[in-house]
């Protein structure tokens, strides 16, 4: 007989649960569950499969010889992370395929300080690269790539990752390939990892996920080996699959060399079983609610069946990486959280919890601490849980209701935040502590609570299917967009039937297409396939992964073992940290000089992101560069516009281009290059440098480059526009001078281009002509502009900025640590001027964003409609707003029940969207459905708004809308000088 059963089992911290299911039966009332098994987790996991296994065929009956596949999901991989464990991580080498570029950036520059110094051993750079379009940058050199093997093999690392600019989109070249195969000749023993085997776009994002994979390697195997080891001892001929964090599988050998796949297919597993249990098919998309003990995980379940994967960064025990990952919200809300009552009546649930003590410590139990179960037993008679007699005599019953109150408004705040429209859509609740959530909840156009739900992660596993995903950037110059896409499909199902799928089960569930700016006829497609798993094939009954001799079943202990704490001192190398007061905190000022600190710049790049109005770029990545340059002896000095000598030179530079190949293609020394090729052209040298734009990532660069050892310059405390802006000819010196005034000016994309600009009509033109270069040159510059006199600089300069952005940040950091993001926006309010330079213009909830590409540039429209961000009233704001941007906010238009419009601030005042939850800048790429926002308006300068010319160019008719009047938010208030202020 064909075999016919699918074993599912998921191994938690807590309890491994499994099922076995026969999926012909699916329909059927009992949804063809057979079996199914909970039980505590066991110090040995193989322990743990084997006796659930063994557990479910002797209580029903099940013949081994029936049994098609076992599927397993696992904590394993990303505990051994989390607890930063080194006998479970392995030290790892990275080689970078990157010619001159990520040079500021190093390997895990941004990871934890003890993570790092457990995990990254060693770093290079060697020739190598593609730029977007899929031209080399350089190609790669084996003589080099064999220097540097020596080295590693030399240093006793056997665990190596290749990470290549653009590898995810090298079909042609296969660097990352060609690297790996010269790595096994020279060191046959080593664990070669390749980046675009783990993730997609992102040098540095991919990158990380790739180290993590590497380091686990060596555990993976072990571990693997162990769950196979349960298999055979239970005398089972079939695949066994490991499942992935998208919600399908790998088989086993598969996994132990990507576990990172593995990381958090616990909550997806818990999604797919619960659409399975309630035949919901590909109907409809469904919100999931799975209530533990400690906390509450929700997660959306789309149309096709599997969940939304998160957007852009996942962030994995503080390492940013961008592998698929679950797109889950945690709030601190399950059966074991503790309930208390002020002495003002008031009622709160958790965060804290008894969690796995719930059974000793609740009150139902005989315990003494009152939790969300005690409430649950006395607000449902039917409830069986624990000894309701014990309740009796307590104080609970009169806020029994209040009880329930509060926790409908956490679960259905969590519901919205994961909702991608305002239409209400089913909410499935699953997990142990599913009883103490209410059967309606606002959103929710149904609550069901399935049977089976307890093991839903189990019957997740079960019925995973296989997936191919493709990442690529494609040309859509010869063919339509269709037409690619068309292609692109066709490929995501080759890659599923070479994963293991059945070529006739497999169905494309996913398409999406990303133009790209600033390059033209090109887009990023992003395709998925999953089919079922062939059964007939050979490879179905893979070989062991590792000998017996090489991993023994008594290693895998992994939940009764303490773990050592780490007594080496190469990896207990850290940073000293120092505890401060925010409040009191003084910036080091020597003379007339502002040195930058450490903690200065956090501040400063929270203050720029605010500034860039939704654009000018995510400020970390210089963040993270500038941040080098200080550690290795670099220092920032910065100084106000009005110490500067008439005579004075004041260099400045930024970059331009796509923000898809900046996340790809990190800077080298073009920035510098661009700077060094201009002033040997001029034959001048310049005495300080500013930033081009305060808003966004360029607010960082006139500091990057003063601290650098070949400029080594004062950076001047401001900028030419105030905030961020779209095109660089949108600054003040513009406003003040027709004639142009940053020539000669000169670009260079880093790779051996230059070029330059000595003579122009007009400022507009020169960006017209760069921007059209931008393309040849890897659609990423850095552009050097011709300096301005310390005279015409005092006149024209948008002062004390960087002073500005660090108040801001500063504002942001003190209400975190009070606990008073409620009032964040107020506390920015009062650093830049008090309430005749600043007001908030709306709060409440994003609930729509239209996007298109025109020119380059993102247009489009986010709305917002107002409610209580306490969830706890009334909102003070009603109705929407909608905000049209052009890279950056433009306009802030009020929504009037009557169809009518009422403008409440427009550039050159600055719109600034901030996140409720935590006072940072939300950017308009990221701009999405269910985001809790603060809109502040701030009073431009006056450099802006003094002059015909300066609202015409920065004003609404700047972007084309000729039909707003510019109208002030108030009265323009000069930034505090930092210097002024803390100077002697």
């Amino acid at each position: 007989m064909v075999p016919y059963l699918r074993v599912g089992v998921d191994v938690g911290g807590t309890n491994t649960d499994g099922v076995v299911l026969d999926t012909a039966r699916s329909s059927e009332r009992g949804r063809g569950i057979i079996a199914w098994h909970k039980a505590s987790t066991t110090g040995n996991p193989s322990d743990g499969i084997n006796n659930a296994i063994r557990a479910m065929f002797e209580k029903s009956k099940i013949d081994p010889s029936d049994v098609a596949s076992v599927t397993i999901g696992t904590t394993h991989f990303i505990n051994a992370v989390v607890e930063q464990d080194r006998e479970r991580l392995a030290r790892v080498a990275i080689i970078r395929l990157c010619g001159p570029f990520a040079k500021g950036v190093p390997p895990c520059v941004d990871w934890p300080e003890n993570l790092r110094n457990l995990i990254c051993g060693y770093h290079c750079r060697v020739k190598g690269g593609l730029e977007v379009d899929g031209s080399l940058i350089s190609d790669i050199d084996e003589e080099e790539i064999r220097d540097q093997v020596k080295i590693i093999k030399h240093k006793g690392i056997r665990s190596i990752v290749v990470n290549g600019i653009f590898s995810p989109v090298d079909v042609i070249y296969k660097q990352e390939e060609r690297t790996a195969q010269i790595i096994k000749e020279l060191y046959p023993e080593a664990d070669v990892v390749t980046s675009k085997d783990v993730a997609n776009l992102g040098f540095l994002e991919r990158e990380n996920a790739a180290i993590l994979n590497a380091s686990i390697l060596p555990f993976a195997r072990k571990t693997i080996r162990s769950f196979q080891a349960a298999i055979s001892r239970l005398r089972l001929r079939c695949p066994v699959f490991i499942t992935q964090n998208d919600g399908t599988i790998l088989l086993a050998s598969a996994a132990a060399k990507l576990p990172i796949r593995t990381f958090s297919s616990g909550p997806t597993n818990s999604m797919r079983g619960a659409a399975f249990l309630t035949q919901t098919g590909v109907k409809e998309s469904m919100i999931v609610v799975d209530i533990g003990g400690t906390t509450t995980d929700v997660g959306l379940l789309i149309a096709n069946g599997f969940p939304r994967q998160a957007a852009a960064f996942s962030e994995i025990s503080g390492v940013r990486t961008n592998f698929s990952y679950p797109d889950v919200r945690s709030i601190g809300l399950g059966g074991g959280s503790i309930v208390r009552v002020s002495r003002d009546g008031t009622l709160t649930v958790g965060p804290d919890s008894v969690g796995y003590r719930l059974t000793a410590e609740a009150l139902v139990f005989g315990g003494k601490t009152p939790t969300a179960t005690d409430y649950t037993v006395l607000a449902d008679a039917t409830a069986e849980i624990g000894d309701r007699s014990l309740l009796s005599y307590t104080s609970l019953d009169g806020n029994v209701q209040e009880f329930k109150a509060v926790v409908k408004i956490m679960l259905e705040r969590a519901i919205d935040t994961m909702k991608t429209s305002a239409a209400d859509l089913p909410v499935l609740l699953v997990g142990g502590g599913a009883v103490i959530a209410p059967d309606e909840l606002k959103g929710a156009s149904k609550v069901v609570k399935p049977e089976w739900s307890g093991v839903a992660n189990a019957i997740g596993s079960a019925i995973s299917r296989v997936s191919g995903v493709l990442d690529t950037i494609e040309s859509t110059d010869s063919k339509t967009t269709s037409q690619v896409m068309e292609e692109a499909s066709k490929r995501a199902i080759e890659k599923a039937v070479e994963n293991g799928a059945k070529r006739d089960t497999v169905q494309v569930v996913e398409m999406g297409h990303i133009p790209l700016q600033y390059i033209a006829n090109k887009s990023r497609f992003i395709v998925k396939a999953v089919g079922d798993f062939d059964y007939d094939r050979e490879s179905a009954l893979e070989e062991p992964i590792l000998s017996e001799d090489q991993a023994t079943e008594d290693e895998m202990t992994e939940f009764a073992r303490t773990i050592q704490p780490d007594t080496d001192p190469e990896t207990q190398k850290s940073t000293p940290t120092h505890e401060f007061d925010i409040a009191t905190y003084a910036p080091d000022i020597h003379g007339r000089e502002w040195i930058i600190s450490d903690i200065d710049l956090t501040w400063i790049s929270t203050g720029c992101y605010i500034l860039g109005t939704g654009g000018g770029g995510s400020p970390y990545g210089h963040m993270l560069r500038l941040r080098e340059i200080m550690k290795n002896g670099g220092v920032v000095r910065v100084i106000s516009p009005d110490d500067l000598k008439d005579d004075d030179l004041v260099a400045c530079g930024g970059g331009k281009g796509s923000p898809t190949v900046g996340i790809e293609k990190l800077t080298g020394d073009e920035m510098l290059e661009a700077q060094t090729e201009l002033y040997n052209f001029m034959k001048v040298e310049p005495t300080a440098v500013i930033a081009l734009e305060i808003g966004g990532g360029n607010g960082l660069q006139g500091m990057i480059l003063g601290a650098s050892n070949m400029m080594n310059l004062p950076t001047v405390d401001g900028d030419w526009m105030g905030r961020a802006y779209p095109v660089a000819w949108q600054t003040t010196p513009v406003v003040f001078e027709e004639k142009p005034v940053f020539l000669p000016s000169t670009i260079c994309d880093g790779n051996g281009q230059v070029m330059f600009m000595t003579k122009a009509k007009s400022e507009l033109m020169v960006e017209r002509a760069f921007r059209a270069a931008l393309s040849q040159m890897g659609s990423h510059v850095a552009c050097a502009k011709g300096p301005i006199s310390g005279k015409n600089t005092k006149c024209w300069v948008v002062e004390h900025t960087i002073s500005l952005s660090w108040r801001i940040g500063r504002a942001v950091a003190l209400s975190r640590s009070l606990n008073q993001i409620d009032t964040v926006a107020e506390s920015i309010i009062s650093e830049v001027g008090g309430a005749e330079s600043a007001r908030v213009l709306f709060k409440g909830k994003i609930v729509g964003v239209d996007r298109m590409l025109r020119m380059g540039h993102v247009y489009g429209e986010v709305i917002i409609e107002g409610m209580s961000l306490r969830g706890d009233g009334d909102s003070e704001f009603q109705g929407r707003v909608k905000i049209p941007f052009k890279n950056e906010n433009i306009v802030a238009i009020q929504e009037e029940d009557d169809g009518s419009e009422t403008v409440l601030a427009s550039v050159p005042d600055l719109i600034c969207v901030i996140d409720a939850q935590n006072g940072e800048a939300i950017g308009t790429p990221e701009y999405r459905y269910g985001l809790l926002v603060i809109v502040l308006g701030i009073v431009a300068s006056e450099k802006w708004t003094s002059t015909p010319r300066g609202l015409e160019i920065g004003g609404p008719k700047g972007f084309g809308m000729d039909e707003i009047e510019y109208k002030s938010l108030g009265k323009f208030q000069k930034p505090r000088s930092v210097i002024d202020e803390y100077g002697s």
